[in-house]
């Protein structure tokens, strides 16, 4: 079961570090853009502490591809509660709408007929 949950819960995190990597400047756009950069390489570091053990441990149980469908709808609703929340851009309905197919096609990933 900790096999299983690890690689998600470290993949979570690292997408917490890396959404404020990719866009948390974005709250300070009045900085200079070289102090966004080096921001952003900082917080890059942690997140990459996480993803590294995550696929490593993670690929013992899950493939390749599901590893990277797991971060990808991880990335999304991390994104999705960073935009809201921390930026101030709510979701609308074909935000949502995106989102369900994108799930959807994860779904598929993960189907075995």
């Amino acid at each position: 079961m900790l096999e299983r949950v690890l690689p998600l819960c470290l993949l979570l995190a690292s997408n917490v570090f890396m959404t404020f990597a990719w866009y948390g400047h974005l709250k300070y756009k009045s900085a200079p853009l070289v102090v966004a950069i080096l921001a952003s390489w900082g917080i890059a570091f942690f997140e990459y502490s996480l993803m590294v053990p995550a696929n490593r441990i993670g690929s013992a149980v899950y493939s390749v591809v599901q590893l990277k469908t797991i971060q990808e709808i991880l990335t999304l609703l991390v994104f999705a509660g960073f935009s809201t929340w921390y930026l101030g851009q709510p979701l609308k309905w074909n935000h949502y709408a995106a989102f369900a197919l994108i799930v959807g096609a994860a779904f598929l990933m993960f189907y075995e007929p």
